[in-house]
């Protein structure tokens, strides 16, 4: 199975509850708790709406017309300054090791920069140790302590990347 059977376009209102059923699946086979992460982000529940603001944007992955991941971007909350988030980037297995996280990525920072947005910022569990490399594969690097308050206490591995 090839990147071309996937399509990544922009999150629609029909995309909701399956983009985060995709959202919890992951969080649950990653044993990350729900406290403290998107699991329980009323956000998750709300994609399309969400990310209905200025400077932000969310993208999902498609397969035979099933929403099997997704991510975006946003200016980074109780932040001043001129840093965006990669928020919500999970992948059910199906769409791993195909380049699409890469991809996908490559996206959300073209989508950022057209924002004017002079950095990315994400946080990300440790024990998501493939995530973690493809962060670093893509330019980001770790920090000591997190930026902003995301509210995802829970997630401890803080990473940026200068665009």
């Amino acid at each position: 199975m090839t990147s071309q059977n996937f399509i990544i376009r922009e999150v629609t209102p029909k995309d909701n509850s399956e983009i985060a059923n995709v959202v919890r699946s992951v969080i649950l086979e990653m044993g990350a708790p729900k406290v403290g992460t998107a699991y329980e982000d009323t956000a998750t529940d709300k994609m399309f709406e969400t990310y209905q603001k200025v400077k932000a944007t969310y993208f999902v992955v498609v397969h035979k017309n099933k929403v099997i991941g997704g991510a975006g971007i946003a200016q980074l909350d109780n932040y001043e300054g001129n840093v965006c988030e990669l928020q919500k980037m999970y992948f059910l297995p199906i769409a791993r090791g195909k380049g699409l996280g890469t991809k996908l990525i490559s996206i959300c920072l073209e989508k950022a920069k057209e924002f004017g947005f002079k950095s990315c910022y994400l946080e990300t569990l440790p024990y998501m140790k493939a995530a973690v490399k493809l962060y670093e594969k893509n330019g980001f690097m770790g920090l000591e302590k997190p930026m902003g308050n995301t509210c995802h206490y829970a997630c401890n591995v803080w990473m940026i990347k200068h665009i």
